[in-house]
């Protein structure tokens, strides 16, 4: 009797795994047909049992579960919970044996969701954008950038938790993301398409014909610009303390790298120490005298600190390393034009008498001092911008009022024309 009763214990665990393929297969001809619905209730109902079968029956499973949650997007609205299963499956399905089409079914898993985010980032959703690019990296964990694209828009959505952890995993691990970024345009979409720094993985789709037109990005090195979001975040939760001391220890990690001491200058600015924030910029200027960016930068700051004329000296230096840095004229022109304001207040204040009608004409005079001195700056714009642009537009507007004040009415004619 207990040879028999073990007979038909072994007979029914035959029977148990026969009924558990059959559901796989029905699964997998659902999916192929369309019904993800089915394909999933098929799936949950033999999930409970599938554990004590073999290697290469589980792996069935979770490739056909992977395939079925992957391809549900097409009936339903993109769900990021089901694009993590789909993912999580086919990982099983590698750890399992199934390497080659697990890994094919996790790409098409992380090009979804990339393209999804990049959906969502065009509309502003950029914590939906952050979440998809974050699942995107956890399915490797070696595509590093996409917790970069992650960890920045999460600081878009002001989701900063999320945006500090990823940041901070971006500063341990040592994420510069300095390199060379390998893209290709996919024919199917007409989208460039990146591949980090993985030139083979671009080769091997160009070789198959599914992308054209095979380019690369040199990159700069991302870390200040991490180290810089980590304090900056630290300092929207008004931990000043810990945002000091993100910076410093960068800055021991790198201390010559300019523009860690520009994010460190940033910081104290923010904080109202301005003999600190002088002392790095004047460091900076020793360290790098030739770099036109940094003195325009520096006029910005000088501009929002309420130093007009520290702003123009410092623009007027970039325009003398880089005659081509057109946005520095228009930020001269804007700080000499802002001084009219002052002028204005005055005039309007005047009465009628004499010594009044006499200090208002030399106020007019002042003010058209002004507009001689700004003219040059803006001209220089429109002579080198593109008529479409903004700044052409806005200097060519501002531009022929000018004229229409000094009088030049041609001048002002010819521009309005």
């Amino acid at each position: 009797m207990k040879t028999k009763a073990l007979s038909i214990g072994l007979s029914l665990i035959g029977i148990v795994a026969i009924a558990q393929k059959k559901e796989i297969r029905k699964a997998a001809k659902a999916v192929e047909s369309g019904n993800y619905t089915e394909a999933k209730t098929l799936l949950t109902s033999v999930e409970g049992a599938i554990s004590n079968e073999k290697d290469r029956i589980q792996a069935d499973f979770y490739l056909t579960k992977g395939n079925a949650f992957l391809a549900a997007k097409k009936e339903t609205t993109l769900k990021t919970e089901d694009l993590i299963t789909a993912g999580e499956s086919f990982q099983k399905a590698i750890v399992l044996g199934e390497e080659e089409e697990g890994k094919i079914g996790i790409a098409e898993v992380k090009r979804v969701l990339i393209t999804a985010a990049s959906e969502d980032q065009t509309q502003e959703k950029f914590k939906e954008s952050s979440k998809k690019i974050y699942t995107a990296y956890t399915l490797s964990n070696k595509d590093t950038l996409y917790l970069y694209y992650a960890a920045y828009d999460a600081s878009r959505a002001e989701d900063f938790d999320n945006a500090l952890n990823y940041f901070k995993k971006l500063r341990d691990v040592g994420y510069t993301g300095k390199g060379t970024i390998y893209t290709a345009v996919n024919k199917e979409t007409g989208e460039v398409e990146e591949f980090g720094n993985d030139k083979n993985k671009r080769d091997i789709y160009i070789k198959a014909g599914s992308h054209i037109k095979p380019s690369s990005i040199k990159e700069e090195s991302k870390r200040p610009d991490i180290v810089k979001n980590i304090a900056l975040i630290y300092l929207q939760k008004d931990e000043k303390e810990k945002a000091i001391k993100a910076i410093q220890q960068a800055r021991k990690e790198s201390p010559e790298d300019t523009n860690l001491m520009l994010t460190e200058a940033d910081i104290y600015y923010n904080l109202g120490k301005m003999d600190k924030y002088s002392q790095l910029v004047e460091k900076v200027i020793e360290i790098d005298p030739g770099n036109a960016t940094l003195y325009y930068n520096l006029g910005v700051t000088a501009s929002k600190m309420g130093d007009p004329e520290k702003a123009i000296g410092y623009y007027k230096k970039a325009i003398k390393i880089d005659p081509e840095m057109l946005n520095a004229n228009i930020n001269i022109a804007s700080a000499i034009l802002n001084k009219e304001k002052g002028i204005i207040e005055e005039m309007n204040g005047l009465g009628m008498s004499n010594a009044d009608n006499k200090r208002y004409k030399e106020l007019q005079e002042e003010r058209n001092s002004l507009y001689t001195e700004a003219t040059p700056y803006l001209e220089k714009v429109i002579q080198n911008k593109p008529k479409e642009s903004a700044e052409y537009k806005q200097s060519a507007q501002i531009l022929s009022q000018i004229y229409s004040m000094l009088g030049e009415t041609e001048k002002a004619k010819a521009l309005k024309e």
